[in-house]
């Protein structure tokens, strides 16, 4: 009976709090409304396009796909360690020289070129020109020396290509 009797009372209040009561319920339900469709949308996107949708299905296909480029990517990544390993023994340094090999000759049609790889090993082969022969001949480099004697233009195109410089004349 005291319920009844303090509702009697105070009915006003008791009108006015329910009210802001339903009116705090209302505005709950439309703020999980609105997050309720965020989630449909993005589970919406998710199954786009599938048939029959078992949610546990997808998730178990989506991570076996993962997998499988996880191994591709390990792959990848052994392939180009492969490459990088290979590239590192590829002709990567030149140096280049064109000179005259004797006073008396011009034009400057003899020649140096140093092809070396990145730890300096390789060849420098040089060409003298002169007026009644041609002559070619090739020197091993290991460690940007030779075990042969090498010419003035030798060692220079071997600094150059060690320095990444190039140039056709002195």
């Amino acid at each position: 009976m005291e319920i009844f009797t303090f509702i009697s009372d105070y009915y006003i209040e008791c009108i006015i709090g329910l009210s802001m009561v339903s009116i705090l319920l209302l505005v709950y339900m439309i703020i999980s409304q609105i997050r309720l469709n965020k989630w449909i949308k993005k589970y919406n996107k998710l199954v786009d396009g599938i048939e029959g949708i078992n949610v546990e299905e997808l998730l178990m296909e989506i991570n076996e796909k993962i997998a499988a480029l996880d191994k591709d990517i390990n792959q990848i990544e052994k392939n180009i360690e492969g490459i990088e390993t290979k590239l590192s023994f590829a002709i990567s340094k030149v140096g280049f020289m064109r000179y005259n090999a004797f006073d008396e000759m011009g034009s400057q049609l003899s020649f140096s070129i140093a092809l070396l790889d990145d730890y300096n090993n390789g060849v420098v082969l040089t060409s003298i020109y002169g007026r009644e022969n041609t002559v070619s001949y090739g020197k091993p480099i290991k460690n940007g020396t030779s075990n042969i004697p090498l010419s003035a233009e030798e060692i220079l195109v071997i600094d150059r290509a060690i320095k990444g410089e190039y140039s056709y004349n002195i």
